[in-house]
């Protein structure tokens, strides 16, 4: 049946119908865009806030079938937890201090050979095409002597930043563990929370979308790991081929870095090169350079896109587009979240349009390891809403 439009009155009747629609969807579109630009806005001015919740968030989704499958086996709630956590941090400061020590012993017994490598340099500066003599390189190096002291006070200005930027991650590292702490003890305790502050009509459709985009974002952290580990394996292999020295430090500090969006693959590649050049010279040097270009190229261009777009059902264009987005509006922390905020937003926006909350009760209406339960079983007495009044099972978010 052909639609009819509703009959005009007034000033719109001089405007064309189609023109009418176009408004209608521009200023819609319009008011989006400012609310999406307005939120971007406000929490980059809580980044401090924000950066650590969205981080213990990726790191609960990761850690919670630990906590769960130690729950199975009787064990407390709270011990799980502290358990999980008290090993995930063992096991990331022991890598850290593993590829330190390693990396701080390997590069003390190669300083013989980087400084070979520099006079070679020095060699091929005076020998070689540009036919530098030693006065010439000699003023090179005043002059960029000269620069550092002329620039003393941006140098200065530059450390106290950094400072102040050493002091915010510690700060933001802590707040992050105490948060991990809280979304694995009581997670669905918040969550339960958190939907009691939504309209009592909507509190299904909010539990619901909520719940799938949280296994959106355990999907993302799951792929992530495999593809930090193809990463890792991928240069590490290269590189005990090549003959390159501190090869399984490397790949650790090569699977830490794959986590960090365009400067852990940067760092990683550059110490990767940067070892076969001092070990073993400039074309062993430029062999791992490719094997690094080649493994980033792959995770950038076929893991990302295939693997994690399978994984959080979005479009491999979608993911490309979505990563060089976060990173163009938030630098690294935007490349980080890019992915998992779409996938959530994805799982989020899906849910509602299909109206899934109204459906027949499956698997998908509450967490996967839980049971279904009979309509017949007596419930305990709802928790009272924050307006005092009890509200039913239906409509307060619980599972």
């Amino acid at each position: 049946m052909a639609v009819v439009p509703e009959p005009v009155r007034g000033a719109d009747q001089g405007v064309p119908y189609g023109v009418r629609v176009a408004a209608a969807w521009a200023w819609r579109v319009a008011v989006i865009l400012a609310t999406t630009g307005l939120v971007v806005w406000l929490l980059s001015h809580v980044s401090l806030l924000v950066i650590p919740l969205m981080i213990a968030a990726l790191l609960a989704g990761l850690l919670l079938p630990a906590v769960k499958w130690m729950c199975r086996l009787h064990v407390p709630n709270g011990v799980a937890t502290g358990v999980t956590v008290v090993v995930f941090l063992g096991v990331v400061t022991g890598s850290l201090t593993l590829v330190g020590r390693t990396m701080a012993q390997g590069f003390a017994s190669l300083w013989q050979q980087a400084l070979k490598g520099l006079t070679q340099i020095e060699g091929w500066l005076a020998t070689g095409p540009l036919q530098l003599s030693t006065e010439e390189l000699q003023g090179f190096v005043n002059d960029a002597l000269d620069q550092i002291q002329a620039n003393s006070s941006q140098i200065v200005t530059g450390a106290l930043s950094a400072g102040t930027t050493i002091g915010h991650i510690a700060a933001g590292t802590l707040l992050a563990v105490f948060a991990l702490i809280f979304f694995l003890l009581e997670g669905e305790r918040i969550w339960r929370f958190v939907v009691r502050l939504f309209p009592r009509a909507a509190r299904p459709a909010a539990d619901g979308a909520g719940r799938q985009g949280w296994r959106s974002l355990v999907n993302y952290v799951r792929v992530q790991l495999f593809v930090a580990f193809v990463d890792a394996v991928g240069i590490g292999v290269g590189a005990a081929i090549l003959g390159v020295p501190l090869a399984l430090p490397l790949a650790v500090l090569v699977f830490i870095g794959s986590f960090v969006p365009i400067l852990g693959a940067l760092f990683t590649g550059a110490v990767a090169v940067l070892l076969a050049l001092v070990a073993n010279g400039w074309v062993n040097a430029l062999i791992m350079l490719a094997v690094v270009l080649a493994v980033q190229q792959a995770e950038s261009h076929i893991l990302q896109p295939l693997v994690m777009g399978k994984a959080v059902s979005l479009h491999p264009l979608a993911v490309v587009l979505a990563v060089a987005g976060g990173s163009m509006i938030a630098g690294i922390a935007g490349a980080l979240f890019a992915v998992p905020v779409m996938a959530v937003l994805n799982s989020v926006v899906r849910y509602i349009a299909s109206r899934g909350w109204e459906g027949p009760a499956d698997a998908d209406t509450g967490p996967p390891d839980e049971p279904a339960r009979a309509a017949s079983v007596p419930r305990a007495p709802a928790p009272a809403d924050l307006d005092g009044e009890t509200v039913p099972d239906a409509a307060d978010g619980r599972p």
